[in-house]
Order: C-alpha cells, then structure tokens, then sequence
C-alpha cells in the first residue's frame, strides 16, 4: 500500500534534501506539513508543492517567484497560474540561450588561448631539446 504521509527523515531521502531546507521552506510557506505534537508529516500535496520547488530550482526560479505561482493557483486557479509561467519560463529560456551563448563564446576563446599555450610549450620544448644537444 503506498503511504500518504511522509515523515520529515523519509521525505528528505526522497527529495534529497536536508531537514533544514525543509523547515526553511515551511518558514517561507511554501509547504504547510501537519503537525502531530513536533514532528511534521508531508501528505500528497507537499509531495508535489516539493516537486514543483525543485523544479522550479532547477530552472533557476527564485523562491519568491515559485512561491507566488503557488499561492496563485491557490487564490486565482489554474489558468492565471499557467499564464503567469509561461510567460516567466519564455523569459527564463532567454535568459538561458544568452547564457549558453556566452558561454559557446567562452569555451572558443578558451580553446585558442588553450591552443596557443601548447604550441609555444611545444616550441620550447623542442628548442630546449636542440639546446640540450650542444
């Protein structure tokens, strides 16, 4: 049968995080566990509140912006919810395809300083070994 309510331990082996990051996203309001004296448990919703926070973290959303796309499908519903994400992730992949450019930029620079670095460390080497002859 599958459990509904993780405990704190379980639902940070799930997700791979510290109980301190969990605390800290209760704190914030981004999960509402219950509570049963001083321990937490995470029910279905927190599951996949959770899943959407790492998501959205993994796309480099702040808290802020996750937090309010939340309360807006609270408040507000869906619709107002995917209208706002779409047009924050349109945003965020440009963001992303800049950097990627920037960083195509950086690994070609790279390359030729990389490049000119070993055909002078050649030129020595092969100087040194014509030296070394003398």
């Amino acid at each position: 049968m599958h459990k509904t309510h993780l405990s704190l331990k379980e639902m940070c082996a799930r997700f791979e995080v510290t109980p301190r990051t969990l605390r800290y996203y209760e704190e914030i309001e981004l999960l509402s566990p219950t509570h049963r004296g001083r321990t937490r448990f995470f029910g279905p919703r927190e599951l996949a509140r959770m899943t959407l926070i790492l998501r959205g973290r993994r796309f480099g959303f702040t808290l802020e912006e996750i937090r309010q796309w939340l309360l807006m499908y609270q408040e507000k519903g869906t619709v107002i919810q995917l209208e706002t994400f779409v047009t924050t992730a349109d945003e965020r992949i440009a963001d992303m395809m800049d950097r990627q450019k920037s960083l195509a930029n950086d690994i070609e620079d790279l390359r030729a300083l990389r490049d000119r670095a070993a055909d002078d460390l050649e030129k020595a080497l092969a100087e040194r070994g014509m030296n070394s002859a003398t």
